[in-house]
This record gives C-alpha cells, structure tokens and sequence, in this order.
C-alpha cells in the first residue's frame, strides 16, 4: 500500500487508510481519508485511469485491487449519507442480511427527520424517522450499519405489503437464529399474524 501516496512519507496513515476501507468492503469517504492523514490532492492523483482508487460517487472512493463484494452497491451509497446519521434498511438491509435473492434498483437508506434537507443521491431512496435506530433494531454488516431483522421485515411489510420475499426473509431468519417468532409477532399488526405464522410453518414457535 505504500505506492498509494506516491511523494507521501506517512506509511503510517497509508495503512490507516487501508485499515478503514477494509471492514467497508473497499470503500471510503474522502472525509474520512483526509482524517487519516491522507490529502486530498493524493487521492485525485490516484483516482487517474489505471491508478490505485476508483471514484465510486462523489467524495467516495474504492481500492481498485480489494476483491469484489455482493454488496458493494449498497456500500459507496450509504457512505455519501454516513454524515447525516443514514441506516441501511428495507429491502437494501433485507439484502445484506442476506434474508433475500433479489437485488433493489435503489439502495434503501433511513435517515433522521431532522435530516430531511440532506441531497439525496441518485439511485438512493430515503425514509425518515422520529426515533434514533438503536439497541436491538441496529445492526452491523460489513461495517455498515443496518437495520435488525424485526425492524427490517416490518419496514419491508408496512411499506410493500408481504410477498414471497417476507416469506423467505420470514423462514431465513428463523431457520438461522436471528430472531424468534414472539419477537417478530410482536412487532408487525394483528392484520398480518395469519401471515406471519404460515410464512415460519412452525419454526421458532
């Protein structure tokens, strides 16, 4: 990594710099390289054709030789709202919990209310909260934050309506230990505990 700085004599922050991308599958903010020690002006340098980063969005960058991801699409765009509090969430979260095979055509982010002025990126779609995101309804998935399994099925449930996915995320989630059916009954409305209780088929009950 030390090629990355080019005339830069702090290997130190090189390595930091590394050090942050890597639980990001690759990726980083030029805010949180410059606070590594790593200029700005180091990073256009290396975002040239054929050198060590790539521009992954607008202040977003990626480690060209760091292996591939399934979830490097939803990586780069939740970074771009890292500063306004964002939590990957609904289908998107559904994704990196690895609850469903389908991949969203936008990257399902929510954010706090306060934050409603933020500009939103295209090909991101956001969802707004009174309530900060905590406790059990927070989750970390390749040092991103996302949204609990309770939290996402109802987000996903209230804003969608249930589909074959719910089920699978449903059956998933059991099969695996990640929640239990009280804790998912509890959460979603009485219109939906029919639903809920085929979807599982006995599981966690």
């Amino acid at each position: 990594m030390a090629n990355l700085v080019g005339d830069t004599s702090d290997i130190g922050a090189v390595d930091r710099l590394y050090a942050l991308a890597e639980p990001q599958s690759g990726y980083f903010t030029a805010q949180q390289a410059i606070g590594v020690g790593v200029p700005r002006a180091t990073l256009t340098y290396h975002a040239r054709g054929g050198g060590m980063l790539q521009r992954a969005g607008r202040g977003v960058y990626r480690l060209r030789r760091f292996p591939g991801s399934s979830h490097e699409h939803v990586v780069p765009a939740w970074l771009r709202l890292s500063r306004a509090a964002a939590v990957v969430s609904h289908i998107s979260a559904m994704e990196l919990l690895d609850l469903t095979d389908v991949i969203a055509d936008e990257v399902h982010v929510t954010m706090p209310r306060s934050k409603r002025g933020t500009t939103i990126p295209d090909g991101v779609r956001a969802h707004f909260t009174d309530r900060p995101i905590e406790g059990r309804d927070r989750r970390q998935v390749s040092g991103v934050p996302v949204t609990g399994v309770e939290r996402t099925i109802t987000d996903v449930v209230r804003g969608d309506g249930w589909t074959e996915q719910v089920d699978l995320a449903v059956r998933q989630s059991l099969s695996r230990g990640m929640t239990t059916l009280p804790r998912l009954s509890e959460r979603l409305p009485k219109s939906w505990q029919a639903r809920l209780r085929g979807a599982a088929g006995g599981i966690g009950s």
